[in-house]
């Protein structure tokens, strides 16, 4: 039988969870086993009682010792965090005897109001624990006050408000990005466009939201001029994915000029124009389309869309004006020669739609958006939770030649317009 440590009035602490508690002030000190104890539940309660004498001891010497400058004075009830829960306990009091001032004991204080509390509220939160149900989801311990959905409440808002200000405010002027998807999300009725960096070395990089839709040109430029104000560099030609937006093209348009080289969503131009044609028809053009821009060059592309559009021109004008609405955009990667290398990455909006779909998982289960500042907090959080999980684009390797294949294309359009 494993004995164990006596804590007072007969209970014990099992002796292996103390030999643990020890082994964590070897490697990482006092604060480390003071994070530790706070895990131990129950066992946790018993040894948060034993430091407290511990540090009592430390600094009044043992009991009936007149000879130290501070001496006991009682006991006061109080409480402590264990884990993310707060529990009663009875606190040991201490005062100078000289100043009669009482005498602080700064691990009470550490345990009293740890700064993971809010974290942990805002993880268990935001991971999927609804602030209803969360006092039946904390470790249950008998002594336990409690945890109400107004106290998470409380902790969620000033965590995830944190978190929104680090979100918004950081320095973007580390990143230097050679494409920036761009698409919107719904949150009832109301609409939030994000922008996605692409890195050199192919990262993906959350670079901001603003509450409007694709068609909003103010809103999207202004936003654009936010992140450059942020620190995003937009000197250099930059590849912009979008779904077609013409608010969203307009605004880039106007902060870019020039230099913004846009790759229009070839997923979202075929759905367009399969939209206008009858059902008996969709699966037919659906597969020609899909091979015309699979095809590997430029050329072979637009011979490809160029036979579609004739059919089109035969069977539906809606759908004919559709596919010719920025149809050259939809094969700027064509362009570039680069569609067999970067087509997988880049020739859709896939890179935001699936940051969207991770976004759905921690706000879709929201039941009703109260105002702006909640979806702001709730979208920043849930980006800064997605984005260290984020992987590097595919072809990434080949990001370097987008960037001197846009280049090539810049000065080519100067040299034209020009002459």
């Amino acid at each position: 039988m494993v004995k164990g440590r006596v804590v007072g009035k007969g209970r014990r602490i099992n002796a292996e969870a103390m030999r643990a508690i020890d082994e964590v002030e070897q490697d990482c000190g006092t604060e480390g086993r003071l994070a530790m104890i706070q895990m131990l539940i129950p066992l946790g309660l018993k040894a948060v009682e034993a430091e407290l004498r511990a540090e009592v001891s430390a600094l009044a010497g043992r009991r009936y010792n007149r000879k130290t400058e501070i001496g006991r004075w009682g006991r006061n009830d109080g409480s402590v965090y264990l884990g993310d829960q707060k529990v009663h306990i009875r606190v040991p009091r201490l005062r100078h005897k000289v100043t009669k001032r009482e005498v602080r004991l700064e691990r009470y204080e550490r345990m009293q109001s740890p700064q993971h509390v809010d974290d942990m509220a805002l993880s268990r939160v935001i991971n999927g624990i609804s602030q209803r149900n969360y006092e039946r989801a904390v470790m249950d311990v008998p002594e336990t006050f409690g945890i109400k959905k107004t106290s998470i409440c409380r902790r969620f808002i000033r965590a995830s408000s944190k978190r929104l200000k680090e979100f918004i405010e950081r320095d973007l002027s580390p990143y230097d990005c050679v494409a920036i998807v761009m698409d919107g999300k719904s949150f009832a009725e109301n609409g939030i466009v994000i922008a996605l960096g692409i890195t050199i070395t192919g990262e993906k990089i959350p670079l901001g939201f603003v509450e409007t839709s694709t068609e909003n040109h103010v809103a999207c430029r202004d936003f654009l001029n936010e992140l450059r104000e942020r620190g995003l560099k937009l000197d250099n030609e930059i590849l912009f994915v979008i779904d077609g937006g013409k608010g969203l093209y307009k605004g880039i348009r106007e902060v870019m000029g020039e230099k913004a080289i846009v790759q229009r969503c070839q997923w979202h131009k075929r759905e367009n124009v399969l939209k206008y044609l009858p059902e008996s028809k969709k699966s037919h053009f659906q597969r020609r389309l899909q091979a015309a821009y699979e095809q590997p060059t430029y050329e072979q592309a637009k011979r490809r869309l160029e036979a579609i559009k004739r059919e089109l021109a035969v069977l539906n004008q809606s759908a004919l004006k559709s596919l010719e609405e920025g149809l050259e955009e939809t094969l700027t990667l064509h362009r570039l020669g680069l569609f067999t290398k970067l087509g997988r990455s880049l020739k859709t909006t896939n890179c935001i739609e699936n940051i969207n779909k991770l976004l759905g998982r921690y706000t879709d289960r929201v039941d009703r958006w109260h105002n702006s500042d909640q979806r702001r907090r709730w979208v920043a959080t849930a980006l800064l939770e997605i984005e260290p999980g984020l992987r590097r684009v595919h072809g990434h390797k080949f990001l370097k030649e987008l960037r001197e294949a846009m280049k090539t294309v810049a000065i080519e359009g100067k040299q034209q317009r020009a002459a």
